[in-house]
C-alpha cells in the first residue's frame, strides 16, 4: 500500500536499492537493507521499525550436530568436495543499523549429507566487520534422511543472547515435507558459473536508535610496537583487553583458556562464548 503521507516509503527505497545491487543503503541515518540479487522480488524480513510488520530473524532448533570451539575462519571450501557456495549478507539491529562484531558460528553437512562429529570439517566461526557484513565460502550441503538442504548458524551480538537458526535453499523438493523448514529463512540463491551465491540478512533483537551507533568490536592488536608478541595477559578476565590463543584468565572463580585472538567486551564473558574460551 502506498504511504498515506505521499512520501516514498522505506520499503520502496529498499527494493530499488536491491534491484541495483547496491551495498547497504543509508535511510534516515541508518543502514536499512543489505544486498539482494536483482530479479527475485524477495526481500529478507526486517524488524517492525524497518519493514511492514515483519519480526527479527526467527529462532530454530540447534539439532544434534553442533560442536563448540569451531575454528575462526570464513572459508570451508577445502574441507571436502562439492559445489562451491558463497553466502553473504549483513546483520542489523532493531533500528536497521548494522551491528559490527557479531559472532556467527556456522556448521553443515558435507556433500554426502554427513556431519563431522570427530573433527571440525564444515564448521567455523567469524565476526561481522565494521559494516555489519559477513561472508562464508563453503559448499552446498548434501541431503540426509528427514531433512531438506540447510545450513546451521548461531549468532551473538556483543552483550546479547545467542540466536540459533537455520538457512534454507529455494526450490528444494523436500522443503514441502521437512517439518522444521520455514520459508522466512530462505536464502536468495543464484547460479554463478559452476557454483552458487546466496544472500541473507539477519536481524537481531539489538536495541538501537537512528542516532546511536551499534555496539562496536575493537580491533585486536597482533603485536607490540616493534611487531613482536605482546605480553600474554593473565589474571581476571577484563573487558577491553586483547587476548591471544593460549592466554589464561579467571572468571567468577573458574579458569579459562583463550581459543582465538580477540578483544574482550561485555557480553563475551568466557562462559558465554565457547568459541573463544574453554575450561582447561
Amino acid at each position: 500500500m502506498p504511504p498515506s503521507d505521499g512520501m516514498i516509503s522505506r520499503k520502496t527505497v529498499l527494493k530499488a536499492a536491491a534491484a541495483l545491487g547496491a551495498a547497504p543503503l543509508l535511510v534516515g541515518g541508518g543502514v536499512a537493507l543489505a544486498r539482494e540479487q536483482a530479479g527475485t522480488g524477495r526481500t529478507p524480513g526486517l524488524t517492525p521499525e524497518c519493514h511492514d510488520g515483519d519480526d527479527p530473524t526467527i529462532e530454530q532448533i540447534e539439532g544434534p550436530y553442533f560442536k563448540p570451539d569451531s575454528p575462526l575462519r570464513s572459508s570451508m571450501v577445502n574441507d571436502g568436495p562439492g559445489t562451491w557456495l558463497t553466502v553473504s549478507g549483513y546483520v542489523f539491529g532493531r533500528a536497521c543499523r548494522p551491528v559490527p562484531g557479531v559472532l556467527l558460528d556456522f556448521w553443515q553437512a558435507d556433500d554426502g549429507g554427513n556431519y563431522d562429529n570427530v573433527g571440525y570439517s564444515f564448521r567455523g566461526h567469524q565476526f561481522t566487520d565494521a559494516n555489519g557484513a559477513y561472508k562464508l565460502d563453503t559448499i552446498v550441503p548434501g541431503l540426509y534422511p528427514g531433512r531438506t538442504r540447510h545450513l546451521h548458524v548461531k549468532l551473538q551480538a556483543p552483550g546479547r543472547p545467542v540466536l540459533t537458526t537455520q538457512l534454507y535453499f529455494p526450490g528444494e523438493p523436500r522443503n514441502s515435507t521437512d517439518t522444521i523448514y520455514d520459508a522466512r529463512l530462505l536464502m536468495n540463491v543464484q547460479r554463478n558459473g559452476s557454483g552458487e551465491t546466496a544472500t541473507y540478512d539477519f536481524v537481531l533483537d539489538v536495541p538501537q536508535s537512528p542516532g546511536t551507533p551499534s555496539p562496536t568490536a575493537t580491533a585486536t592488536p597482533t603485536g607490540g610496537p616493534t611487531g613482536g608478541p605482546t605480553t600474554p595477559p593473565s589474571g581476571s578476565w577484563t573487558p577491553g583487553r586483547a587476548y591471544n590463543a593460549g592466554d589464561r584468565v579467571t572468571y567468577s572463580g573458574a579458569s579459562y583458556v583463550c581459543l582465538q585472538a580477540h578483544t574482550a567486551m561485555v557480553g563475551w564473558e568466557p562462559p558465554n562464548v565457547p568459541a573463544l574460551w574453554q575450561r582447561p
